[in-house]
């Protein structure tokens, strides 16, 4: 049996972008420890995604379900703004259970936010849209697969759990991360629009980022399980969503 040229296109595309991606951490952060080499290298594998959509036959960015049209900042901005809400609502949760504290800025700290908003915002977006088209806009255009939405959510997020290749020593991170693929890719399949993905997955990431600046944490252990559940609300949150929104 032969393999046609398309299907080795594919998996060749797949292969390329896997190791790019995966070589910000195995080389830059675990080998060499080296900060800028690890971003560089994150940075890499967002933008040779373009090459590869034109090597599978898109226009770039495509291939991924990447609209670059500005009606697709909608659904960017609406799932960062609900990622924000839930990470919010989480956050109160966790202070009033202990889980969390509130922190004091140093005011130096307080002094240059701005610039802390707009540095964490910037390293946020690009891990969070480089693991996007690798574990979910891949498959849901380049790959041509006739999914079911259930097959599309379930197997996307078995795939975003495989790719955290470093982090699975502990069976609760597997649970905690197939909870996240599932509003992830919820929403890139309710959509059809990779987008719905990043705005959600970037709004958990930034928030992160932000909340780590007022919050210290207390108690670790059910910080998982925070996560996991906020992550299966957003989840029903988009499934119960109204749909119009076009981004073609």
């Amino acid at each position: 049996m032969t393999i046609s040229s398309s299907r080795l296109r594919l998996v060749a595309g797949f292969v390329i972008l896997f190791l790019l991606y995966q070589s910000s951490e195995a080389i830059g952060a675990r080998l060499l420890h080296n900060d800028v080499l690890a971003a560089s290298l994150m940075v890499a594998a967002f933008i040779v995604a373009w090459p590869v959509g034109r090597l599978l036959g898109y226009k770039g960015f495509d291939a991924y379900a990447l609209s670059l049209k500005w009606p697709a900042l909608r659904l960017l901005l609406g799932g960062l703004l609900l990622m924000g809400a839930v990470r919010l609502a989480a956050v109160f949760w966790g202070l009033n259970t202990g889980i969390y504290a509130i922190g004091t800025p140093s005011p130096a700290h307080a002094q240059a936010l701005p610039l802390v908003l707009l540095g964490a915002a910037v390293i946020t977006f690009i891990p969070s849209v480089a693991e996007d088209i690798l574990t979910r806009g891949f498959w849901l255009e380049a790959a041509r697969i006739r999914w079911a939405g259930w097959s599309f959510i379930l197997a996307t997020s078995l795939i975003y759990v495989l790719n955290h290749v470093f982090h699975l020593a502990d069976p609760r991170e597997w649970i905690r991360l197939f909870c996240f693929g599932i509003a992830y890719a919820a929403a890139a399949w309710k959509w059809r629009s990779l987008w719905a993905a990043v705005g959600l997955h970037w709004g958990w990431n930034l928030s992160n980022a932000l909340l780590d600046t007022f919050v210290t944490l207390n108690n670790t252990g059910p910080t998982v399980w925070l996560s996991a559940g906020a992550h299966l609300v957003t989840a029903a949150i988009i499934w119960l969503w109204p749909k119009p929104i076009e981004t073609t």
